[in-house]
């Protein structure tokens, strides 16, 4: 990958992770290239399938590119980054701490990614305390 193409990734991130909105400058990790459509799975290094994500949240992700929805049960696609609103499929609990889903893709991305893994939300809940979270855009 050019650094011109890291660099337009870094940019369009916010230097947040596109899943659970951590960022790598409140955890001094830098986070990583996530392709949203895997390279196994036919996806392209192109800027229109790469976001940025945190190590644990790409961990999880891994591959995949579905998920099952606690509610319906039913497979759906996890969260695009890219090409969807965070807003639109998850918010914020009300102390700010856990990310609730809102949509089918929403509930299923937080079981998938364990967007609520006891580590992140104590986190967020000093980042809460210190007034530094959750961010101030809304997303």
């Amino acid at each position: 990958m050019s650094k011109a193409l890291r660099r337009l990734v870094e940019d369009d991130s916010g230097h947040r992770c596109g899943y659970c909105r951590c960022s790598e400058f409140l955890t001094s990790t830098a986070l990583v290239i996530d392709h949203i459509v895997p390279v196994a799975g036919g996806g392209a290094t192109v800027r229109e399938n790469l976001w940025r994500s945190c190590v644990h949240c790409n961990q999880y992700k891994a591959d995949s590119t579905l998920a099952f929805d606690s509610a319906t049960g039913g497979a759906v696609p996890l969260f695009n980054p890219r090409g969807q609103r965070w807003t639109e499929h998850f918010r914020w609990d009300d102390l700010g701490c856990r990310i609730e889903g809102l949509t089918p893709t929403g509930r299923a991305t937080v079981d998938a990614l364990r967007l609520n893994r006891d580590l992140a939300v104590s986190a967020r809940r000093m980042w809460v305390d210190a007034g530094w979270h959750p961010p101030a855009d809304g997303e």
